[in-house]
């Protein structure tokens, strides 16, 4: 189900800036030890924070696609397969962003970020194949509408 041109640009927006500061924060924390730590470390802290900001309004929208997409899609028995993996990686985000902020443990806390992270950098793939396989598959319910009607000869003759 093609979402509203409104939600579908909110919607790439906010995941788009999901990815980039997620990985912007990545790269920032593996250079943090270097010679120019310090500056490494401001940029790791506010990609952090951006991170969490665009994962709130992520929730949002996670919200509105549920009625909106996500039951009406179901229900049509439109891109099944790619909707579920799609809500499992945004659920196992969601759940592991939950961890780091407040696992007490060191141990989980770590797991948890090894997931999150993993997840994360696999989540533009899964997002483009979601969108592919919906707009693959309009297409081909929109086509045969369009098709020229042929008649054989031999019909309609008497």
């Amino acid at each position: 189900m093609r979402l509203d041109p409104g939600l579908r640009i909110g919607t790439y927006a906010t995941f788009s800036a999901l990815i980039v500061t997620g990985a912007a924060w990545l790269a920032a924390d593996q250079l943090k030890d270097t010679e120019s730590g310090e500056f490494w470390q401001a940029v790791a802290s506010d990609m952090l924070m951006l991170h969490g900001g665009c994962a709130m309004i992520a929730l949002v929208l996670l919200g509105a696609l549920i009625p909106v997409h996500l039951q009406r899609s179901w229900r049509a028995g439109r891109n099944r397969m790619s909707g579920c993996v799609m809500v499992a990686v945004n659920a196992s985000l969601i759940v592991t962003a939950f961890a780091l902020y407040y696992a007490g443990s060191d141990a989980l806390r770590m797991f948890a970020a090894d997931i999150h992270i993993a997840v994360g950098l696999g989540l533009p793939a899964v997002i483009i194949t979601h969108i592919a396989l919906g707009r693959r598959m309009r297409a081909l319910t929109v086509r045969p509408l369009l098709q020229p009607v042929t008649f054989s000869e031999d019909r309609g003759s008497p």
